[in-house]
């Protein structure tokens, strides 16, 4: 049975293009035929991070910097301040970290509407190891002026917060993915996206899990097995906005359940 998730259609055939990324850049070609004004940017990593995409039908619209991400962060800051929509595409480690200062001071502190896609967040590379997980970069970003930060549950998410970020939030946006296989949690896009507002997944009064990311399906799998084998009523919330922090869902559910575990692929600082 085919899917349409925004436009893009799949079959059960095609799971591959069901990860965060593959969707991300179905989507943001989509966008570019829609939004003339809408570059893509990239650091030498164009296949991995999924925006090559987009310069397989625009690539008068692209533009690779080679592997030099403060530059990469300076020349999207420098098309946003002529007019244009950049949509910025790096591992979340080099977008968080190594161009930070270049994220802070020429796209935050201007209020500079650069769109961000950071790929390969969390622990999801594996194997690359400590040097390339990423598990500071939401407390970074949350840090900075004017900045809002959006993890997505899986890509039909990704799919909803990539439109939202580029037709419905101007300023800039820090979307946080992962490397790929991220099993889906949604069936489709129409649940209710909004920027800055959670999304409670299942009623429940004893506690209350608030997770975000690829922690959403784990955290719904786990309620439902308390649910089952314990006879605990839990609440889950899906708080896929980091900043602006949906308050009212966490007071709400403190009154709820009283009592609140959030569950997170970052560090508790």
């Amino acid at each position: 049975m085919a899917k349409e998730i925004l436009g893009t259609t799949w079959t059960v055939y095609d799971a591959d293009t069901l990860t965060q990324a593959e969707i991300y850049g179905k989507v943001l070609t989509e966008l570019g035929e829609k939004h003339k004004d809408i570059v893509a940017l990239t650091a030498d990593l164009a296949k991995s991070t999924k925006i090559g995409k987009f310069n397989e039908v625009f690539p008068e619209r692209f533009f690779n910097v080679g592997i030099a991400e403060q530059n990469l962060f300076g020349v999207a800051a420098g098309m946003a301040k002529a007019g244009l929509l950049p949509v910025v595409s790096t591992m979340a480690t080099f977008a968080s970290m190594r161009a930070a200062e270049q994220v802070r001071t020429d796209i935050c502190y201007q209020n500079l509407n650069v769109k961000i896609i950071a790929t390969h967040a969390g622990v999801s590379f594996g194997a690359a190891g400590s040097t390339h997980h990423c598990l500071e970069d939401l407390s970074i970003m949350r840090a900075f002026p004017n900045m809002t930060v959006i993890v997505p549950a899986d890509g039909i998410e990704t799919a909803n917060a990539v439109k939202a970020a580029i037709e419905e939030h101007k300023g800039p946006v820090y979307i946080r993915i992962g490397r790929g296989f991220e099993p889906p949690y949604y069936k489709n896009d129409d649940y209710g996206f909004e920027i800055g507002k959670a999304v409670k997944l299942r009623e429940g009064t004893d506690i209350t899990i608030i997770a975000t990311g690829v922690t959403v399906l784990q955290a719904v799998e786990a309620a439902d097995f308390l649910k089952e084998n314990d006879g605990i009523s839990v609440e889950v919330i899906n708080m896929h906005t980091i900043k602006p922090i949906d308050r009212q869902a966490v007071l709400d559910a403190v009154n709820n359940s009283r009592r609140i575990l959030t569950v997170e692929e970052h560090n508790i600082m």
